[in-house]
Formats: structure tokens, sequence, C-alpha cells
């Protein structure tokens, strides 16, 4: 008799049996599954949201060698015989304007952002205030408002460029935004809070003045308003106080940031988008060669990864997931399989002595295994998606929830910083972070016919491993032996 119909008629006689062997490859096959589609899944998430935000390139002064300038000039103080108690501060480099288009010139570059920002207080009207219940001073460190003032005037080349307006935490409620075409204007777009509180609408002119001793007034004219969703980013740029709050920040053109802190011929930061991310270190090293040692060129990689990561975890979590399945499934099957044998040695010992090779005893058994296995991958097929859908949320959740507390610990965010006492609306690093980390706290998975092929190709590779680790003793034995034993 052929070894696949008396494969068959196996099946049918021990209904029992095969159905606990389906129950239990099918166990098996659904989680193997899972883990097939929850890593499909992260690795399309990973690829979708690294197209989305795309890559940047930004170009700001170098931190590090400012910091190490300071430490340099309170080692020389400490060792003269000045008392000075004069608080350490960093003198950051502005950006030349005409550098950063020399930059913009290079292949490569898709478009560019500048950012500027200046600190004013508001005249003839009033900025939000924001109080604290832990108390504390408003304006600038230590209670300094010599160089903060109350509100923040955040300069960009456009408001649809700006990270925050990308990621849809502000978004325009009346007028427009702040286009190229307001390049050296006084043309601005304020917060709805701000304007309410204030009865301010598109149209109106409103004043502020700077926080030098001799302060100069400057008119602005209302474009646009915007809302900001959230607040909770913002303010913790700018400590406690009036200019923290979100609603005390004015977007204008890059210019007028600059004509306000007296040098229009530089800007804080410039932020480069690149047609093509493969390209990005020959573009970092062409731009390096036009500006100096006190700048510095920051890629979007290292956010990127960091935001990248509660995918990777997840994507190494769901390999794990296949292979631990893959292999205790193997063992499993096996023991099943060395059982199966011990209640079949006579049937095996009969066959064997009737002249049937041992090749196709192995097959019959492979048979067996196989059928079993193709109703197996029906039922995976559709129990697969439902559990990886519900482990996949799970680990999504508890990775993005750990990669945040571990981006808040570690500071992360953009920031003029240093000495300049005005804290951006929304640095270049913090607002990619936004835009990004929402595009990967979800993960849609799916059942797909390369994700069923694979399942297939595993399932196969598991019965096969099992049947041959099985049957091994069957090779060993001959057909005398087998029956003498029963």
């Amino acid at each position: 008799m052929d070894f696949i119909k008396r494969a068959g008629l196996y099946l049918r006689q021990k209904v029992g049996r095969t159905l606990l062997i389906t129950l239990v490859m099918s166990a098996i096959m659904i989680f193997v599954l899972a883990g097939i589609i929850i890593q499909n899944a992260a690795i399309q998430a990973t690829n979708s949201a690294k197209n989305a935000a795309g890559t940047t390139v930004t170009l700001s002064a170098n931190r590090e060698k400012a910091f190490a300038a300071m430490r340099k000039s309170q080692e020389s103080a400490s060792s003269s015989s000045s008392s000075s108690t004069t608080r350490p501060s960093i003198s950051l480099p502005g950006v030349s304007i005409t550098t950063a288009e020399k930059i913009a010139a290079l292949s490569n570059v898709a478009g560019y952002q500048f950012s500027n920002s200046a600190s004013v207080n508001a005249s003839g009207f009033t900025a939000i205030t924001t109080t604290s219940s832990s108390g504390g001073l408003k304006g600038g460190p230590a209670g300094d408002t010599s160089t903060q003032g109350d509100i923040t005037i955040s300069g960009v080349s456009t408001t649809a460029a700006e990270t925050n307006f990308k990621s849809k935490a502000y978004t325009i409620t009346s007028g427009r935004g702040i286009t190229s075409a307001d390049k050296n204007t006084n043309n601005v777009v304020i917060e709805s809070e701000l304007a309410t509180s204030n009865k301010l609408k598109v149209g109106d002119t409103i004043k502020v003045k700077t926080t030098a001793t001799t302060s100069k007034t400057y008119e602005m004219k209302i474009v646009g308003i915007y809302k900001a969703k959230t607040t909770s980013g913002s303010a913790a740029q700018g400590g406690p106080g009036q200019q923290s709050d979100p609603s005390n920040t004015i977007f204008s053109s890059y210019t007028l940031a600059g004509t306000v802190n007296g040098d229009s011929t530089t800007v804080t930061s410039v932020v480069y988008t690149l047609t093509d991310s493969s390209k990005e270190a020959a573009f970092t090293k062409a731009a390096k060669k036009l500006v100096s040692s006190s700048f510095s060129l920051t890629s979007s990689a290292e956010t990127y990864a960091l935001l990248m990561k509660p995918m990777k975890n997840v994507q190494s979590f769901a390999n794990k997931i296949v292979w631990v399945v893959g292999i205790a499934g193997t063992i499993i099957l096996a023991l099943i399989t060395v059982l199966m044998i011990r209640e079949r040695r006579h049937e095996i010992g009969v066959l064997m002595s009737l002249g049937e090779s041992k090749v196709k005893i192995v097959l019959q058994l492979f048979s067996e295994l196989f059928a079993i296995l193709v109703v197996s991958l029906v039922i995976a097929g559709v129990a697969g998606n439902f559990v990886g859908n519900a482990v996949g949320k799970q680990l999504v959740s508890q990775q993005t929830t750990a990669t945040q507390t571990t981006t808040a610990g570690a500071g992360f965010g953009g920031g003029r910083g240093g000495g300049s006492g005005a804290p951006t609306a929304g640095g270049a690093n913090r607002g990619t972070m936004t835009a990004t980390g929402s595009q990967v706290q979800t993960l849609k998975t799916k059942l797909s016919g390369s994700a069923m092929a694979e399942l297939g190709g595993l399932g196969l590779g598991i019965i096969a491993i099992a049947v041959v680790a099985g049957s091994t003793p069957i090779f060993r034995l001959k057909p005398k032996k087998i029956l003498s034993n029963e």
C-alpha cells in the first residue's frame, strides 16, 4: 500500500490523537505567525517613519567647544588673584546667513529652514502668566530679567517647515502662517490664548520692547493666529514664568528676530532636509569645509535611532518569539513523534518485515504531520493576526513608555541654550522627536502572503526535524528485533 494512503488511513482511525496533535501544532504555528507578523510590522513602521521624517542635518554652534572655552576661562580666573563671583556663561556664535546659503547650494539639499530667537517684553498688551504651585521666580535665571523678557520671538523661514507645525502640535486657526515672502517684514503669527486675552485679531498691530538697558520698540503686524495643542513640551523649555508659556511665543521671519537681537547677518541654527539619505555623509563632509570648528553639523540619525528604539526592541522581541517557539515546537513534535513510534512498533515491524523501506516509513510519518500542518496553518491564519495585534500593541506601549522615560531623563531637546537667555519655541531636535515619535507609537499588523509562506517554510522545517529526530530509532532496529520486543 502506498505510504500516503497509509498515512490517511491512520489519521482517520486515530481521530482523537490527530486532533490533539493538530491543537499542539496550531498553537505553535499561531505564536510563530504572531512573531512574524509583529516583526514585519515593526520593519514596515520603521521604514515608513524614516521616509516620513526625512533626513535632516542641523548646523548650529558647537556647544562642546563653547563649554571648553568657558571652563578654560574659569581656570584662568581661579588661578589669578581676582575674587570675582561672576556667574559662568558660554558664548554661542551665530550661524552666518551667507555661509548657510552656500551650504544650501550644495547637492542633495531639498530645502532648508533658518531658525532664530529673540527675547522681548510686551508693550501695550499683556503676556500670559503661568503660575506654579512650587513658586519660584519669573523671567530669567536667578531673577535676572535684564536679558530675558516675557515674550519670545521665534524667527523661522516658514512656519510650514517649523517642527511644531509639521507635527500638528501647532495649527493655524486664523489668517496665515509665516512664508518666505515675510522676509525683512514685521509680520508675525501669535498664539490664540494671547490673542483672546488681549482681544487681538488678524490685521491688528502690537508693540514689543527689547530687553536691553536702552530698550527699543518694534511694531509688528499680526497676519495669523495659531493654536498650541500641547503645552508640556514648550513650557519645559523656558523654565518657570511667563516666557515659558507657549502662548507667549510669537512666530516671525528669521530676519525680524535677527533685527531685534541687533544682528541681522546670523541665525541660531539651520536645518537642511536632504533628498537622498544615503548621501548624508558626503553632504556633511562637504558642509564642514565651509564652516569653522566653532560650529557643528548634527544629523537626524541620532535622534532617529532613539525614536526607532521601541520598534527595534519590538522587532528583536518578535524575532526571539519566532526562534523560541520554533525550537520549542520542534522539541515538542520530536517527543510526540518518538511516543508515536513507540506505540506503533508492531505496525512498523510488520511493514519492515514485508519489505517496506525505512525511508518510506519515515515519509509516512512525515505525510501524517504534513496533513496536520496544513490544517494548523489554516487555523493559524485565522487566529495569528489577532494574537499578533494584541501582543504587538502591548509591546509597543511598553517600549514607547520606556523610551520616553529615557529621553526625558537624558534631557533631549532643541534650544538655543547658553547665554542667550531666550528659549526657542521648539528646537529642531525636540520638534523632530515629537513629530516622528507620534508615527512610531502604533503598530499596524496584517496577515500577508509572504508571512504565510514564511510560516509554511518554518512549519515544514519543524516537522522535518521532528520526524528525523523521532524516527532515528527505526534505522537502528531490524524487524525481528522490533517484533520480539512487542
